[in-house]
């Protein structure tokens, strides 16, 4: 007798949307990178007000979408508010409309102003809610909506960003919460549409938001005694997108070095 063999997952479209894509230094950019140099064309979202507002920094995915359209890939830029509901559908759409049939989806992008249980806005709060979590749900519902149920298709791959800071940064590490659930569940109620879904957790990665006290205690709190770059973020990312991560399913991944948080 021979053994039974599992089924082959098809290769996904080399198309991406990715999600906060605004500087150069950032998560979200590096994993544009890596995905381009695995062969994908990308659609990069950017908000450039959050950047201002938050980081007093100023979009410059035009750099990046130059370096990327010079190796040869396909880049299109879709500035847009997620915090507006019409958004994310008309992302994947325009995604779709320039690339072809999304392979891939990630999202990186985030509302995140420090606040406490007691200062923290209702106004702050709904707009936290709506760009983390209800634009992370109708980005993947489109996403999904793509791909028919019930064939053999190569389906579609989903990886959204997380963090489990909560203390003195309450509407972040909230919605954070609500996101993971939700994307999670993707993985069991898409999988007739054989869309995968996975949270990564990538622990302190400083993209310019650190100052030296900071940077110090987070890689104290790590064993290597160093923090993470944005690459050990992309690289997590690049593997599980790819055939041979095409198992990992509706997991949370832990991909920041053994880091220890002194306070949650």
């Amino acid at each position: 007798m021979h053994p039974p063999t599992s089924r082959t997952t098809p290769p996904l479209p080399r198309t991406a949307l990715i999600t906060g894509v605004g500087r150069q230094r950032g998560i979200g950019a590096a994993i544009a990178r890596g995905l381009a140099a695995d062969g994908y064309d990308l659609a990069l979202n950017y908000h450039d007000p959050y950047d201002r507002r938050v980081l007093g920094e100023k979009v410059d995915v035009d750099l990046l979408a130059e370096e990327l359209r010079a190796d040869g890939r396909r880049v299109e830029l879709l500035p847009d508010d997620l915090e507006d509901p019409a958004v994310p559908p008309s992302l994947v759409a325009a995604a779709r409309e320039e690339l072809g049939p999304l392979g891939v989806l990630v999202t990186c992008h985030c509302e995140s102003v420090d606040s406490s249980i007691l200062d923290t806005t209702v106004e702050s709060f709904d707009r936290h809610y709506a760009v983390n979590v209800r634009a992370t749900w109708l980005l993947l519902k489109a996403f999904a909506e793509q791909v028919e149920p019930g064939r053999d298709t190569a389906g579609g791959a989903m990886i959204a960003l997380t963090s489990d800071h909560t203390v003195h940064n309450l509407p972040y590490g909230a919605t954070k919460g609500a996101l993971d659930r939700l994307v999670l569940a993707g993985t069991h109620e898409l999988a007739d549409r054989d869309v995968r879904t996975n949270v990564i957790n990538p622990g302190p990665i400083d993209t310019g938001w650190m100052d030296d006290e900071i940077r110090a205690s987070g890689a104290a709190s790590t064993p290597a005694g160093r923090l993470g770059g944005t690459d050990t973020v992309a690289d997590l990312v690049r593997f599980l997108v790819s055939q041979q991560g095409a198992w990992i399913r509706g997991q949370l991944l832990y991909s920041n070095g053994g880091f220890a948080s002194p306070a949650l």
